[in-house]
């Protein structure tokens, strides 16, 4: 791609560019593999159960391509979940990299003001009377707040500083200030996660820093993380995986089933030609097969494929116990249409409802379930390291890539903040406010479109599976 860009840049037209490409470009050296069809390679691992689940693959395939794929994707082209706001402006606070993807394909086109709904962009949030009386108490507060003057500066910012660990003290994302000006909404239909180009060191630095610093593996164990790195073929690293306690090895692999899924979508729509005349998208075999075929990855790819089923089952899971929230009368998907936020409540509690159905699902009960006090600990760290994932959004180059980081990480923390506030959703009253516990807007649309393009992976490979048993 950037290859390409060159040559344009020095006047010359597409048909010659694409002579010379082929003259230039030294083919791919592909290692010989055991006997078996490329779809073998790819997936013959990818069956039956999984590990740490009693669920199979065959059963997930199923439920979600032929039952739940379909009205998830009409929920997510609603008004509601469509539009996304986010800051793609913060600096990285990890490491000074001001450099930014050039590419024209990493770009984010943000939404002008007055194409995003009003009951979105306004933050009168339902319908309820219930809600009418928070407002009410919300406005009582900020007017006694305002004529506090007794405070001191210094008290104040204490006080500030424990309403932003309450705040945060259940989440598992370092969250964007909404209220930032560097804050936008974007149209996520119109600006899709695909491949941009944005890969090489700078890519890897992004997964490196995530593998290496957050995911309780000790310095000394290196995780396989391209084709010709290591002589064991990860045997190292999986012998002491396997070694470790449940809950960080699903850690472990949550990472991994997330990276999969990216690298899924950028090998489903990829950029296939680029002409004066028009872009076209669509799957690209080779880039699929260098991620997720056995001999290329080195017996690495179909781990990484379960490791996303894995992430489905958990993201699932998430979704039919955050049911009784949704379920209440007082709640409501407000934009300001009355009639669509009503049918799109409807749509989604019948896909909650779906979801609750899938007859295997994980059971998280095994997760923290050892000594009170160690599991408490435990529990602490998982939190922090995952904070400290979506804190690494930050430093991702391409802008395009980073929304989406940056979206689904906020996604999958929302789904852990759920299966770890089981004993307070069983608390929620039916009618009222819930203050036990509380999703935001920004959290919900970003739980439903993460779970939206874990979704969309598994669906493709089901496509990738057709064109490989072809080839």
């Amino acid at each position: 791609m950037a290859a390409g860009s060159g040559l344009r840049a020095l006047g010359l037209t597409a048909p010659l560019i694409l002579i010379l490409l082929i003259l230039l470009w030294p083919p791919p050296v592909l290692p010989q593999g055991p006997p078996g069809t490329a779809e073998q390679r790819c997936f013959c691992q990818v069956t039956g159960y999984l590990d740490d689940c009693t669920c199979d693959v065959e059963t997930i395939d199923a439920f979600n391509n032929y039952k739940l794929f379909p009205r998830l994707n009409e929920l997510l082209e609603s008004d509601y979940f469509r539009y996304y706001k986010v800051n793609l402006k913060k600096p990285c606070p990890f490491w000074n990299d001001s450099s930014h993807c050039g590419i024209r394909d990493c770009a984010v086109k943000p939404c002008p003001s007055n194409e995003v709904p009003d009951g979105i962009r306004s933050g009168s949030y339902k319908y309820s009377e219930e809600a009418n009386n928070l407002a009410e108490e919300c406005e009582e507060a900020e007017r006694l707040g305002a004529v506090d003057g007794s405070l001191s500066e210094e008290t104040l910012e204490a006080v500030l500083r424990w309403t932003r660990h309450d705040d945060s003290s259940d989440s598992f994302c370092e969250v964007d200030d909404i209220h930032s000006p560097d804050a936008e909404y974007v149209d996520l239909l119109l600006n899709p996660e695909r491949y941009t180009g944005y890969k090489g060191p700078d890519a890897w630095k992004i997964w490196n820093s995530i593998y290496e610093e957050n995911c309780f593996k000790p310095q000394t164990v290196k995780r396989p993380l391209a084709s010709g790195r290591g002589d064991d073929e990860g045997r190292t690293f999986y012998n002491w995986l396997k070694g470790v306690c449940v809950e960080k090895r699903a850690f472990y692999r949550l990472v991994s089933g997330l990276h999969a899924s990216i690298n899924i979508h950028l090998s489903a729509r990829y950029l296939l030609q680029d002409t004066w005349s028009e872009k076209k998208w669509g799957p690209n075999v080779t880039e699929f097969q260098q991620r997720f075929d056995e001999v290329l990855t080195r017996g690495e790819g179909p781990r990484r494929l379960k490791n996303l089923y894995f992430l489905y089952l958990i993201e699932l899971r998430a979704l039919s116990k955050a049911l009784p929230f949704f379920e209440r009368p007082g709640f409501q998907l407000y934009t300001g249409n009355k009639i669509q936020d009503a049918e799109i409540k409807n749509l989604l509690l019948e896909i909650l409802h779906l979801a609750k159905s899938f007859p295997l699902h994980f059971d998280e009960n095994s997760f923290f379930a050892g000594n009170q006090k160690e599991a408490a600990k435990l529990k602490e760290e998982f939190r922090l390291h995952f904070k400290n994932i979506s804190k690494i959004m930050d430093c991702v180059g391409c802008f395009k890539c980073r929304l989406w980081g940056k979206l689904q990480t906020q996604g999958l923390g929302t789904a852990l903040k759920i299966l770890f506030s089981e004993n307070l959703i069983e608390k929620i009253p039916e009618s009222g406010p819930s203050y036990g516990f509380q999703l935001t807007r920004q959290e919900i649309v970003a739980l439903f479109n993460a779970f939206g393009r874990i979704s969309t992976s598994v669906k493709e490979l089901e496509n990738f599976r057709n064109i490989l048993q072809n080839m």
